[in-house]
């Protein structure tokens, strides 16, 4: 299509057009409702700082393909992983491919839009939260459920959340794994905006234009002035976070967990 440029990153899990500055990427794996495995986390990565690098981007909006958003760790991976080598290895990569595409994401310099279009859990809600604005389905069910599944919060919930929130509404949601909808979302300060699932899109890429139209330096200065909090935050918690998801990963409750979610059955769990 004329005045759209392709994405020189090319990945399996990720489509990227860039028009009139803006910069359209989308989590693009809708049979698997955009779900983020291990590998996904270097493709974010990598594709997150290749946007900061280029000039020709002043704006980013971020969304899913098909009728999720993404829904965090691809369970039946997990499942499978459990308590194998291959989930050993995925446990201990977790600290550093989660420090590295957080902190790739946070250091964008130009403001990113998250245009959530359906559902949101775990590591994708994260993702949409830490994106600078967000426009959501106001029927999306979102929540970071990752307790419910023998794990800890490692992967930015446990900064993010009560950056947004304070203290005692995150503990509320993270320590429970409640799910919400868009409009709850909006109304406990998560997004800025809930709209019909088909209005979402065009909004986000309306308000990244209106940022995109504004001085560059004056958007990403400020930016990165309002995520200095946001950072200091991200130092002091998110390796020891990391760690003990990572830590989470190897005991018998997440693999009893992950196993009753594939088998469809309730979880017994044992206590480590």
């Amino acid at each position: 299509m004329k005045g759209i440029i392709m994405s020189d990153q090319p990945s399996p899990f990720l489509s990227l057009a860039v028009e009139a500055g803006i910069a359209i990427l989308s989590l693009d794996a809708p049979d698997e409702l955009n779900a983020i495995t291990m590998d996904r986390h270097r493709e974010l990565e990598a594709v997150w700082h290749g946007l900061g690098e280029r000039e020709d981007v002043r704006a980013i909006v971020l969304t899913g393909t098909g009728r999720a958003f993404s829904a965090g760790g691809d369970l039946r991976k997990m499942a499978d992983d459990a308590g194998t080598v291959q989930g050993l290895r995925n446990a201990l990569r977790l600290p550093r491919d989660g420090m590295r595409l957080i902190r790739e994401m946070l250091a964008v310099p130009q403001p990113v839009v998250a245009a959530i279009n359906g559902d949101a859990i775990g590591l994708g809600l994260t993702l949409a939260l830490i994106a600078d604005i967000g426009v959501v389905a106001e029927d999306a069910k979102l929540g970071d459920t990752h307790v419910k599944v023998g794990l800890v919060a490692g992967d930015g919930g446990a900064v993010i959340w009560p950056a947004l929130v304070g203290m005692q509404r995150a503990k509320n949601f993270l320590l429970r794994g409640k799910l919400m909808s868009g409009a709850e979302a909006v109304a406990n300060g998560l997004f800025a905006e809930a709209l019909p699932r088909e209005a979402v899109l065009d909004r986000a890429k309306t308000i990244a234009a209106e940022m995109a139209a504004l001085p560059i330096w004056a958007v990403q200065l400020t930016k990165a002035s309002l995520n200095k909090q946001i950072e200091q935050q991200l130092n002091l918690v998110l390796d020891t976070s990391l760690a003990f998801e990572a830590m989470t990963m190897v005991t018998q409750d997440y693999a009893e967990a992950t196993r009753a979610f594939a088998d469809r059955r309730k979880p017994v769990y044992k206590g480590y």
